[in-house]
This record gives C-alpha cells, structure tokens and sequence, in this order.
C-alpha cells in the first residue's frame, strides 16, 4: 500500500525539528551554564544572545511569510539546514560576546528558514481534515529532541562543548539535508489530493464532499481585521515567556539554587520532554475533535503552575512536577498554534499571516530569557523572575479563552 507523502513530510518535519531541540534549542540552557562558568559573562548577556534568535525571526517573518506564500517552503527549508549547521560550526569557535551574537545570528537564521514556520505551513498545505494529527507530528520530533539533551550535556563533558557544538553542526547537514529534501508545495504536483484521501467526484453530493468547501480563506489584511488574530498572537507570545525562559534559564537556576550538575539537572530537562511527547500523542488525538482554545487555554494555567514549581523548588520532588505539568503542557498547545490558525483563516495567505503573527510572538520569545536574565543579575537568583513570568501565563490563558473563531470573510 503506497504511503501519501504527506505522512513522510510530516516525518522528516519532526526529524528536523528534532534536531533543532536536541542541537541547540533545548541544549541552548547547557551551553549557558557552561559559558557563565568559563567565560565570567553575565545572565543578561547570554540572555541577549538568545533574545536576537527571537528578534531575527520576528524581522524576517512576514518577508518570510509572503516568500512562502508565493513560491513555496521546499527551498527555504533546504538552505536553513545549511546555514543552520554552518551557525552551529561558527558558535564552536567562540572567544568573545561579538562572536557569539555573530554565530547566534546566523544560527537564528538558519533556525528561521528550517523550522516550525516554514514546516508547518508545508503541511498545512498537505492537511486539513487531518491537520492538528501532521502537526503534532512533527511537533513529536521537537519533543523527542528534549530527550536527547542529557546526551548533548555528556558529550560537553566528555568532549568540551566546543567539540560538540561543531560536531552538532556536522550532524544538523549531514542527517537534516536529505530530510529537507523529501518536502513538496502541494499535493497535485505529484498526484496526490489533500489528506490523501479520494478526490470527490463530479457532482458528488455533501456526504460525499471533503470539508474543503467550507474552510474559511481569509487574506492577511482581513485576518489583522479579527479580533482572533491579535488574541491568537497575543497568547502564543504569552506562552513563550515561559518556554523560551526555561529552555534558557532552567539548567542554570537548578545550578545555582540546588547545586546540582549540568548533567544532574538535564535529566529533569529529559522528563520534561518525555512529558512533552506525552502531551503531543494527547494532542494528535484529540485535537481534531475538540476545541483547540480551551485546550490552549488549560495549557497556559499548566505552563503557570509548572514554572513555580520550578522556581520554588527544594528538591526532586517538585522539580518532577515542573517537569510533567510544563511538559505535557508545551506538548499538547505547542502544534495547536498553528492548526488553530489554519482552521481560522484558512491556507490562501496563511504564510504572511503567520508570518506578522510572528512579530507578535517575538515579544514572549524575547521577553522571557530577559526578564528572567535581568531579575537574575539584579537579585541573585531567578525568583523573581520566574514569578513574574508564571503570573503573565497564568493571564494569558483568558486570551484564548476570548478567541473565538471569527466570521468567515465577505
């Protein structure tokens, strides 16, 4: 039986995505803990470094956006792979700040044009009836990569972080290019239909017709007109104060406030992203057939209570609870981002409308590793911080609550 190629991009997305968390992304808090150490640089400062990952995205997203509108992601995703792992080799090389805002910048490009964007919206473009289950699986593989960051933290001690930096960046060329290979724009450009299921036949009637003649198809400027648009992108930046911080901060905090190892506290990294897998298989199955913004809404009140108990923590204990409650949270809302979009607009622009809702985003992706960073250096430790960034989730979770799909367009 002949496999749709949708499911194989679907595939080679959570591999991609999986080596962006495994290499960088969520090992990103490894290298922190480890450059404060070596290098005397403050908080703030590496802070900056992952804050302009953040800031380049929200610059180039709408150009992005309508790049992919127009001529697809295929040949994006392929050179982001190069200059992501020409970044990583760059970042291995390090001696000073500028050099590192220097690779940072060229690894946030490469992240930009082979990542979850631009991967996404290719399955978006292969999906609708099915959608919230593609993107949960190649959400999987952002998850699967957590895991593997205890394995990152041993290779840093065993080979210095500088021999696992370039050697990430061999990997991410090496395994991500025939992955970025197999994306194609639409179904039709190889014979196949959306979904993979039966084209409807000529004057078939509705039992018979796939929802694709009820899906609203908005243009940006009409989608910038809702009130769901701004809510969306509001509460996904909301979300990222938390998550983008943690993927920081976490490992560096568990060092400081409990003494534990580099290596000690990636194993509760490792739980988080087990939890994380969890909560995206809870996602794919149930996301189809329920409502996508109470879910989300659930998430963010678990993505709250998650990181106090991360900031308060003592021990083992309420460290496992972070763990889970932040875990399954990021793993279930984390695809839902996108597909509730799709569901809401629609695919005709739905690149340069995620594209401008990036810029949004930008404001959490951003805003959490400085909050925490700046609190951090200005008290000693995260409390603060953290407490600050628990209490906006917690409000961001009435954003989604409020962002009921809006009327189909004129």
């Amino acid at each position: 039986m002949k496999i749709f190629h949708g499911w194989k991009m679907a595939g080679a997305a959570a591999g991609i995505q999986m080596l962006h968390a495994a290499l960088l992304h969520q090992s990103f808090g490894a290298y922190f803990a480890i450059l404060i150490e070596q290098k005397g640089w403050s908080k703030t400062s590496l802070s900056a470094a992952s804050a302009m990952q953040s800031a380049e995205t929200a610059i180039i997203g709408p150009a992005m956006g309508w790049l992919i509108d127009r001529f697809g992601p295929q040949n994006m995703i392929r050179a982001g792979i190069l200059t992501f792992g020409a970044g990583l080799m760059m970042f291995s090389q390090v001696e000073t700040l500028a050099g590192l805002y220097a690779s940072v910048l060229v690894i946030a490009l490469g992240s930009s044009l082979s990542g979850y964007f631009p991967l996404n919206i290719a399955l978006i473009h292969w999906f609708e009836r099915k959608r919230a289950r593609a993107l949960s699986i190649s959400g999987l593989g952002l998850a699967i990569g957590g895991i593997l960051v205890p394995l990152v933290a041993w290779s840093m001690q065993q080979f210095g972080w500088r021999a696992t930096a370039f050697g990430s960046g061999v990997l991410m060329i090496v395994i991500g290019w025939p992955l970025a290979r197999l994306f194609k724009r639409h179904p039709q450009d190889i014979g196949e239909t959306l979904d993979g299921l039966p084209a409807p036949t000529p004057g078939a009637g509705p039992d018979q017709q796939t929802e694709t003649s009820v899906q609203p198809e908005f243009t940006a400027r009409q989608a910038l007109r809702t009130g769901a648009f701004w809510l969306l992108a509001l509460g996904h930046g909301f979300a990222l104060f938390v998550v983008t911080a943690v993927n920081v901060h976490a490992i560096n905090h568990m060092r400081l406030s409990l003494e534990y190892t580099v290596a000690q506290a990636s194993l509760f990294i490792m739980i988080m992203t087990a939890c994380q897998v969890a909560g995206v298989l809870i996602g794919g199955a149930v996301g189809d057939r329920y409502s996508k913004r109470w879910m989300c809404a659930v998430c963010m009140l678990m993505h709250a209570a998650g990181l106090l108990m991360l900031t308060f923590a003592t021990g083992p204990l309420m460290l496992t609870a972070f763990a889970v409650l932040h875990g399954l949270a990021w793993g279930v809302r984390g695809p839902f981002m996108q597909a509730i979009r799709a569901d809401y607009f629609g695919r005709r622009s739905i690149g340069m409308i995620l594209g401008l809702s990036s810029v949004i985003i930008a404001i959490g992706q951003i805003g959490g590793p400085m909050v925490a960073g700046m609190l951090g250096d200005a008290t000693g430790n995260y409390r603060a911080g953290f407490t600050v960034l628990a209490a906006l989730a917690g409000a961001g979770s009435l954003l989604f609550v409020f962002a009921r799909r809006p009327a189909q367009p004129a």
